[in-house]
């Protein structure tokens, strides 16, 4: 039998008709997900807070990326857990729209941080010596800034506006819009403008990037090779020390790139097309391709700070409880390695 999330029938959202054998994994699944992205980004962020050796400007880049996914595990992924389980929206017209804003602003911002962290590991790797001076904490600040204000300019002037609906209002109204429910809907025009400002430009940075990184890398190994059959050892140590530090950086932005790509090409694919398609596309599909996308914020404090083991060295401290210890901010994290 049809349920309806409301009671006056004929306008109402209809229900998910799933078990509740189903609907129970589901919600297992989710908030698997959400502690995950929670606990993942709360130990990035206490790291990155209490000790001072990781008071850097580029960590303070990824301390801000883990507070926006932080965010979004705690105030969007719950909210959207239900909605996703049920197919009904229980929360109101206009925290709906709250809702709606805040998970584009988070999920565009962390993207956008992901191609600032590129751009400065781009510097400080291909070009050292001016890195420095050029990355300075007021350039990182600049980035963060950038990164929270456009989205959530873009994010909150779309939905309040109703600028997302822009050419479709009649679609919208007549065969979308149902009480009890709260989809993101999304013009040809918004639809555009939300892939490209969301996806396309801060992936294309970031994959322009990841190429000159990787070229790099493939030169340096090349001269390495070189050195090899070069009598003159300090070269050699210093080809293979700047070599393996050019490698790590392509292979740790490749896993980024692969991650990135995996976890939001889908959605944004399928929201740009889905106005030229006559939105065919089912929303449990849109539904599902949202939460492959939140999984790029509870796999980013794995890439970004799990990947070096200074990082796995503080989850230690943390777990442990040795950060309450006396002066336990200055702990060595590097011990004899170079960050």
């Amino acid at each position: 039998m049809m349920s309806f999330c409301h009671s006056i029938i004929n306008i109402s959202c209809v229900k998910s008709s799933w078990s509740n054998e189903l609907r129970a994994s589901l919600y297992s699944l989710m908030v698997l997900v959400i502690l995950t992205t929670l606990a993942g980004n709360l130990i990035v962020i206490i790291s990155i807070s209490h000790f001072k050796q990781l008071h850097t400007p580029t960590n303070w880049l990824i301390h801000s990326m883990a507070t926006v996914d932080f965010l979004l595990g705690c105030l969007v992924m719950p909210y959207s857990m239900v909605r996703s389980v049920e197919h009904c929206w229980y929360f109101g017209e206009v925290f709906c729209k709250i809702h709606t804003s805040t998970d584009i602003m988070l999920s565009s911002a962390s993207i956008l941080h992901l191609s600032f962290i590129s751009i400065d590991r781009y510097c400080a790797v291909c070009d050292p010596l001016r890195y420095k001076a050029r990355i300075s904490v007021l350039v990182i600040f600049v980035m963060i800034f950038i990164s929270w204000s456009v989205p959530a300019l873009f994010a909150f002037g779309m939905i309040f506006l109703e600028l997302n609906l822009k050419g479709a209002e009649e679609m919208y109204y007549k065969h979308v819009h149902c009480l009890g429910g709260c989809s993101v809907f999304f013009s040809k025009t918004s639809g555009v403008l939300a892939f490209m400002t969301s996806f396309y430009v801060p992936g294309s940075i970031m994959l322009c990037i990841y190429f000159r990184i990787y070229l790099i890398a493939q030169g340096q190994a090349r001269s390495i090779r070189d050195a090899n059959q070069n009598p003159q050892i300090g070269l050699e140590e210093k080809s293979g020390i700047s070599g393996s530090k050019e490698r790590k950086a392509a292979k740790t932005l490749g896993i980024v790139m692969g991650v990135f790509l995996v976890c939001w090409c889908p959605f944004f694919i399928c929201t740009v097309l889905d106005p030229f398609l006559d939105y065919t596309i089912s929303p449990a599909l849109s539904d599902a391709l949202i939460w492959f996308g939140y999984l790029n914020s509870t796999f980013n404090p794995m890439v970004y700070a799990f990947f070096y083991p200074w990082f796995r060295r503080a989850l230690k401290l943390i777990l442990f409880g040795k950060i309450f210890q006396k002066d336990s901010s200055r702990c060595n994290l590097f011990l004899e390695s170079n960050p």
